[in-house]
């Protein structure tokens, strides 16, 4: 009996050793902030009223108490704990209407349109 412990054991311990891991965890694909389309972003003109680009666009992620006029869309993408995807949208309001559209950082992929 003492003698099938001991071999177990060995056994058990020698596994440990293998370069390749045969079970690893499962690692969540993290996705944080708003989500922005192409579709959305073509619906976006110049003159909107905050209340029409908070409905195409949804709430903005960020905020700012000392930039009232300044809505930030902020996506980002995470696979294995590696960035995969990040997009930025800034919005710019003069009064209640949209006055400049940021989107130097926004690299969605094109909406797919159906073969003809």
């Amino acid at each position: 009996m003492r003698l099938r412990i001991v071999l177990l054991s060995v056994l058990l311990a020698s596994c440990g050793s293998f370069s390749v891991p045969l079970l690893t965890p499962y690692k969540m694909d993290i996705r944080q902030g708003n989500y922005i389309t192409q579709e959305m972003r073509d619906k976006l003109k110049q003159g909107m009223t905050r209340v029409q680009v908070r409905y195409v666009m949804g709430t903005p992620l960020i905020s700012d108490a000392f930039h009232g006029n300044r809505w930030d869309y902020v996506y980002r993408l995470e696979h294995d704990y590696q960035v995969v995807e990040k997009h930025r949208l800034t919005l710019y309001f003069e009064g209640d209407s949209l006055s400049r559209i940021d989107d130097s950082d926004l690299n969605v992929p094109p909406a797919v349109t159906p073969a003809e």
